[in-house]
């Protein structure tokens, strides 16, 4: 019998090669995001860090840099390897934060800081996850995370897959609100409740409004979303149908749509997209 957030362990065990292969355009896309947690977090004042869906280590090393003890946790063996590789001080332990004992994963301390970017959304029960981080922590902890607004005001998760699913003739039917994903959390409402009924004091949540630069290193950030685009869950899928079926005169003229659909959202030359987060606090 499956347990809980099987279907999440599936999904980012078929992704995480691609967000591990383009952690350098993640990192620079999102890096409004972890600027601003870095800052709600208060990481230079901290004891222990714990990083929840710690992907391919970026606040683990925010934290390293500030000479904060670290231990980072995904459920996603590639981004475990990848984000140890990446932070050696810090300890990664795959494992599934709503039902593991993160004490016993990790011994050390209680943590007096939790941190997450965009990994707070894919949990089965989100009272039980929440309230599982929550007796983790020291009293007093504070938490910082990022989460997605949502759908119809981030562009950016249907940015280069329009072409695709069309090719695919694949209905895109909207999530029901609240379930896993990464809008879960997009109601603020719900996810006030969410986070007193776990036991977390002090709730805010903050409108962060930022752009998402894909343009790496001088570049117009084109074969960048692309790759990123290919790497998703609609890109995998494509990969998987389309390019069997096609002749590499076909495929390529099918990507080069998927660019010019990407070209859309270019801003000064550049691929920009605006992207719509929470910015969350509690205490412990």
């Amino acid at each position: 019998m499956a347990g809980p957030n099987e279907t999440m362990r599936q999904g980012w065990a078929e992704g995480a090669s691609g967000w591990v292969a383009n952690e350098a355009v993640i990192d620079h896309a999102f890096a409004p995001v972890t600027a601003a947690l870095v800052g709600a977090a208060a990481l230079d004042g901290a004891t222990r860090l714990l990083d929840v869906g710690c992907g391919s280590g970026t606040l683990l090393a925010e934290a390293a840099a500030r000479g904060v003890p670290a231990v980072g946790v995904d459920i996603s063996p590639a981004m475990v390897a990848a984000a140890q590789a990446r932070v050696p001080a810090a300890r990664v332990v795959v494992a599934d934060a709503q039902t593991a004992d993160l004490l016993a994963e990790a011994p050390g301390p209680a943590f007096d800081r939790v941190v997450s970017r965009f990994g707070l959304m894919f949990f089965d029960d989100a009272v039980a996850a929440l309230a599982n981080l929550r007796s983790a922590t020291a009293p007093g902890a504070r938490l910082a995370a990022a989460v997605w607004r949502g759908l119809d005001e981030n562009p950016v998760f249907a940015l280069g897959t329009r072409r695709l699913l069309e090719r695919m003739e694949v209905p895109v039917p909207a999530p029901p609100p609240g379930s896993p994903g990464p809008t879960a959390l997009a109601d603020p409402d719900r996810t006030r409740r969410l986070l007193h009924d776990a036991g977390w004091d002090a709730v805010e949540l903050e409108p962060l409004d930022v752009t998402l630069d894909y343009g790496l290193n001088g570049s117009d950030g084109v074969e960048e979303r692309l790759a990123m685009t290919l790497s998703g869950g609609s890109g995998r899928a494509a990969v998987a149908r389309l390019r069997p079926t096609l002749t590499e005169e076909a495929w390529e003229e099918l990507l080069e749509q998927v660019r010019d659909e990407i070209r859309e959202a270019m801003v000064d030359g550049v691929v920009r997209v605006p992207g719509a987060t929470w910015l969350v606090t509690a205490r412990g």
